[in-house]
């Protein structure tokens, strides 16, 4: 892969507020914009997992939280160095061996199919609405894309409501590339792994992206409508 700046990415400001909620700061008009993350969170469906935690019980199901979070920090630091040219996390834990494997996974079968990487870790805003930071933006298999890491505890029990937000979370991104950048990205990828080291990508473009920006577009309005407070 080839690493080329087409385009001089702002940075922004990250906060977390006392709730625990992630903004960032808009540097338009200094407001504070939710995350991505954080409306999907809230506008989300939380039936399953409020189910799941009450069986399992708060110390085991906050340990797995924590241990998920960790992987997937790791997995990222991994990619990212990788993409960067620079060393690699090291460690012989449990935690730090399988993040290892489960992002050499992604390398082999994933970013050796992209040609171009324009940033990594890149900061994308819509003035007024949200923000994020996508994890790759370059071009896979010849067309640009905005590209997503994804972590999974068993592929085959991935839900479906958890993959349609990420595909909700990455076509945000594309949005705000395109917004900021003048860019008509309309691809998406999200590269996933499991703790098995089953892997898997996702392709969203065409008729699904459309169908994603309506879907994502309702759910800023829905937080909007609900969950919002002027900062």
């Amino acid at each position: 892969m080839k690493l080329v700046q087409p385009y001089a990415y702002c940075s922004l400001e990250r906060i977390t507020r006392p709730d625990g909620v992630r903004h960032y700061i808009d540097p338009d008009t200094g407001k504070h914009l939710p995350s991505i993350t954080t409306i999907l969170s809230q506008t989300a469906d939380h039936t399953e997992l409020l189910e799941w935690r009450e069986r399992v019980g708060d110390k085991k199901a906050d340990q797995t939280r924590d241990d998920a979070l960790a992987l997937g920090n790791l997995m990222h630091e991994h990619l990212e160095n990788h993409v960067m040219g620079i060393p690699r996390p090291k460690g012989n834990n449990y935690i730090r061996l399988l993040s290892r494997n489960m992002s050499d996974k992604i390398i082999n079968g994933g970013l050796c199919h992209v040609d171009e990487v324009w940033g990594c870790e890149v900061p994308l805003y819509i003035p007024g609405l949200f923000a994020g930071t996508t994890d790759l933006v370059g071009v896979y298999k010849g067309v640009p894309a905005i590209l997503d890491y994804k972590t999974a505890k068993k592929m085959k029990l991935q839900s479906h409501k958890v993959v349609q937000d990420y595909i909700c979370q990455t076509t945000a991104y594309a949005m705000a590339h395109n917004f900021h950048y003048g860019t008509n990205i309309e691809t998406c990828i999200i590269f996933m792994v499991d703790r098995d080291l089953n892997f898997d990508t996702f392709v969203i473009e065409g008729k699904e992206f459309y169908n994603a920006v309506v879907r994502w577009e309702s759910r800023v309005i829905q937080y909007y409508n609900n969950f919002a407070c002027d900062k």
